[in-house]
């Protein structure tokens, strides 16, 4: 069932076996799996069915770290989380092991332990006709793609989940009688024991005042690799350092997937370069797609981070008909999903280098019979757009090729989340962003430039002109962030060492648990999401062996 914890037709306690702070992937991906079960279960969602300004404004923060990083423009508070606005790439993790030139890399659990998990990702993703392996998809791609030297580059296949949870699900979680789904109910704090090892409830309340509490057996964080760190910072009414952080852990190692232009390509036919990588294939046909990614040979031979690296048109001109039938289209879709397209236009935001795909802002619908009329009086431009398209062409020219970056991230300890002395409208500190990048990873992406230009060159016959950027010893590498956000409470089987054990329980308190992508000690270039479902259907395991001991509830 779905409540508005604002009205009063909502609990104000509510007693469960599991309560899951975060409806996002991750906190649904675990309620998924006890769905019409006995286990009763708490989701407890800051965010409404869609976002608004006044929650999303409970992200804001600070930052202090070069590069600059934007906290409240990174992630979505609302039912459903960020993947509400994901690119829906799914991928199984890679580099699971530690690597000599990598300081601080290597997970305590490998493949294995995550093969079947991924199984059940798969089904909660919709994509059950993949098979796949270590680090890819074996579907095979539409399209040939570039033939390269398999020392330096290599095609990874991701498959394209058909799913936006928070819409696939919600007609499930509003009928299930064991799942209560708190929307508009913000954790204000985690409630510890006297002595600390174990949680006794949870804080929770709206922006206009109501408060109550969710009394559980066991407690799961699932707010993302920033928020998790955050609330446990912030419940220190027990623990002053906060709740996992007796080794001043929780928060550092924030790492992210640092992404951006590395240069431009200049070929006689780009678009034997952007055709064998355009995910825009047609219905029917299989949707997996080709990434074009470092060797593991390049890697050690260069000791470098994994990467990856997209190529995408650049455009000439636009006619004007075209663009008015593109504006038009827009309306449209704004009018079918109903998104509150200023807060979309900020979190899916691009700096890197990649096209913006998102309009910065939505056009009125008063625009919309002037933007009729442009089409109408440019029906020869859109006539001929659609003629290219027929011939599997650019509907316009490319000039030239862009080639966007994204790559791994030394885990680092200097990288890190605290909290800020400004308050939200909660009370709470706001969150403070120090975000590092190291030697090793500004190596990678020199020397990833030339390995991805060069052999992109060589095969289609052209030139590569890297971005002056990297030829800038000292400079601040021109990466930004990809809303990826992990390590801060990362996993390692020493409390010295990491904020959680390999089963992604808190070290030291017996009913805390963190799912999602923070606990990711290293993270690959692979797009997380479907490792951090993987990882939550994990814990579902383990939480319901846990409540098979009886265990009584903590009060």
């Amino acid at each position: 069932m779905i409540f508005d914890y604002r009205k009063a037709s909502s609990p104000a306690d509510v007693e469960a076996d599991i309560c899951i702070v975060g409806a996002g992937a991750a906190g649904l991906a675990i309620a998924w799996a006890f769905l019409g079960t006995s286990v009763s279960v708490c989701i407890v969602e800051g965010g409404g069915l869609d976002a608004d300004e006044r929650n999303q404004a409970l992200f804001e923060g600070s930052s202090i770290g070069v590069p600059e990083f934007d906290p409240g423009a990174s992630r979505l508070r609302a039912f459903g989380g960020t993947c509400n606005l994901w690119g829906r790439g799914c991928i199984p993790l890679a580099n699971l092991e530690a690597r000599d030139w990598v300081p601080h890399s290597g997970w305590p659990i490998g493949f294995a332990d995550l093969e079947p998990h991924y199984l059940k990702a798969r089904t909660f993703c919709g994509l059950e006709s993949h098979d796949f392996g270590e680090d890819t998809f074996l579907t095979p791609s539409s399209r040939q793609t570039l033939d390269f030297d398999a020392d330096s580059l290599v095609h990874k296949t991701f498959a394209s989940s058909p799913m936006i949870f928070g819409e696939a699900y919600r007609t499930e979680f509003e009928r299930a009688l064991n799942i209560t789904v708190l929307l508009h109910a913000n954790l204000l704090e985690l409630e510890a024991l006297p002595s600390g090892a174990a949680v006794r409830q949870a804080r929770i309340g709206t922006l206009d005042g109501h408060r109550g509490v969710v009394r559980a057996r066991h407690f799961v964080l699932a707010c993302g690799g920033i928020e998790n760190a955050r609330l446990l910072l912030s419940s220190n009414s027990v623990k002053p350092d906060g709740l996992g952080n007796d080794h001043d852990l929780v928060g550092r190692y924030f790492m992210d997937h640092p992404s951006g232009k590395l240069g431009a390509l200049y070929t006689r036919d780009p678009d034997s370069v952007i055709r064998p990588y355009d995910r825009n294939v047609p219905k029917g046909k299989p949707q997996a797609h080709p990434e074009i990614c470092l060797s593991e040979e390049a890697q050690r031979q260069h000791r470098i981070l994994s990467g990856r690296v997209r190529p995408y048109a650049f455009e000439e001109p636009v006619p004007e008909g075209l663009q008015a039938l593109r504006d038009l289209r827009a309306i449209m879709r704004a009018r079918r999903r109903h998104e509150n397209w200023a807060i979309k236009a900020r979190v899916c935001g691009r700096k890197n280098g990649e096209p913006d795909y998102i309009a910065k802002s939505r056009p009125s619908d008063d625009d919309i019979a002037s933007l009729t009329l442009r089409a109408g009086l440019g029906a020869a431009d859109i006539a001929k757009a659609f003629g290219r398209k027929l011939t599997r062409k650019p509907t316009v020219k490319t000039e030239r090729v862009d080639l966007v970056g994204y790559f791994e991230q030394v885990p680092n300890r200097d990288s890190r989340i605290t909290l800020g002395e400004e308050r939200d409208a909660l009370g709470l500190r706001k969150v403070s962003v120090d975000w590092r990048l190291t030697e090793l990873d500004r190596h990678t992406y020199r020397t990833a430039a030339r390995l991805f230009g060069d052999e992109l060159a060589r095969v289609s016959k052209g030139e590569f002109r890297p971005e002056p950027w990297l030829d800038e010893e000292n400079g601040v590498p021109q990466v930004f962030g990809t809303s990826h956000h992990m390590g801060t409470t990362r996993m390692a089987d020493a409390p010295e060492l990491g904020v959680v054990d390999r089963n992604c329980q808190v070290h030291g308190i017996g009913n805390l648990h963190i799912a999602g992508s923070s606990v990711f000690p290293t993270g690959s270039w692979a797009f997380p999401t479907f490792t951090i479902i993987a990882l939550s259907l994990r814990l579902a395991d383990q939480l319901r062996q846990r409540l098979e001991q009886a265990a009584p509830l903590l009060v």
